[in-house]
């Protein structure tokens, strides 16, 4: 029998609150679902500031920055190997910027989405970042910071600033603590890539090494900053070493020196046979190769996770690399 179609159908009280219910629900997933999608990990990164733009203030104090960057970007960053030409373009542009040449630099930099912005670290002290325009943990290329107060006198470069954790920090403080730096950050973990193709220390094909080459080939001493776990060298709290050269000897005896009237316990890799003495290190044996001076210096977990026992040993690199602003 067919339903009359004059008779009116009522719907149950309590079905009508069900749909009401219903349709509360759907309306509150439709805005909640968009807010987490912008946040998701694969998605652009909402944590460090864009690359280009204008200078922060005092308040976004440059440890506090590098240490957002290894922590937000570094730690989830893919990894896509550089090709030559595009190695080629962002070594060219960091070098053209530390001539001075500032507007050719932008302009190669940006033939790779690769941006110049001026970061201040307190009053007085101003930084140019240059860093990936595009999603940073997409290509996981690293950051380059370059002191704008000071003639450039020597790098300190970063590997691996998540897997050896904290040595963000060390880098940072030797940036701030000897006027006339060049940081150079890794941009991905050291096992982001596919086999050790992200492991920028003993990579000669990386963004990382070919900045270092442009470096080298101005002279430019280097440190290099890692980290080890505590059980890797019993009783040493620093490792410090030449790498595979000796230029950078006095240097390195400095900052034992430095280190020891502190208290730390220091292996001089240029007396006894210490671990992790990185004569492997891609870096280190091409400045060894151009006989430019370079130091390999391995801090403990112990140290690296203590905040004044890392100044302590900050304030002993510094010691060392000052030596080389008085360099002809």
């Amino acid at each position: 029998m067919s339903p009359d179609p004059t008779k009116k159908i009522t719907a149950p009280a309590n079905l009508s609150r069900t749909a009401v219910l219903l349709a509360l629900l759907v309306a509150a997933v439709a805005v909640v679902v968009p807010a987490l999608d912008r946040s998701r990990t694969d998605g652009p990164n909402p944590g460090p500031a864009p690359t280009d733009g204008p200078a922060d203030g005092p308040a976004a104090g440059l440890e506090r920055r590098l240490s957002t960057y290894a922590s937000e970007v570094v730690a989830d960053s893919r990894f896509s190997p550089p090709d030559r030409a595009e190695r080629e373009a962002l070594a060219e542009g960091v070098a053209l910027y530390v001539h001075g040449e500032r507007e050719k630099a932008a302009s190669r930099l940006a033939d790779v989405d690769f941006g110049v912005r001026v970061v201040r670290d307190g009053p007085g002290r101003r930084y140019a970042e240059i860093a990936d325009r595009t999603d940073e943990t997409r290509r996981g290329w690293g950051r380059v910071y370059i002191d704008l107060d000071t003639a450039p006198r020597y790098s300190v470069q970063v590997p691996h600033p998540v897997a050896d954790a904290y040595s963000d920090r060390l880098g940072t403080g030797v940036l701030r603590a000897a006027p006339g730096g060049i940081l150079v950050v890794a941009g991905a973990h050291r096992r982001a890539g596919e086999g050790d193709a992200a492991d920028v220390a003993h990579r000669r094909d990386t963004v990382f090494h070919a900045i270092t080459v442009e470096l080298v080939a101005r002279r430019i001493p280097g440190i290099q900053v890692h980290g080890f776990a505590d059980s890797s060298v019993p009783g040493r709290d620093v490792v410090v070493s030449t790498g595979a050269g000796t230029v950078a000897r006095p240097q390195g005896r400095t900052m034992a020196d430095a280190l020891e009237d502190d208290g730390f316990r220091v292996c001089r890799a240029w007396v006894d046979k210490c671990p992790l003495e990185g004569r492997n290190n891609k870096q280190g044996r091409l400045a060894a190769a151009e006989d430019v001076p370079f130091l390999h210096v391995e801090v403990s977990r112990a140290v690296r996770g203590d905040a004044s026992r890392t100044a302590r040993a900050v304030a002993a690199m510094a010691k060392a690399v000052r030596e080389w602003d008085a360099r002809g």
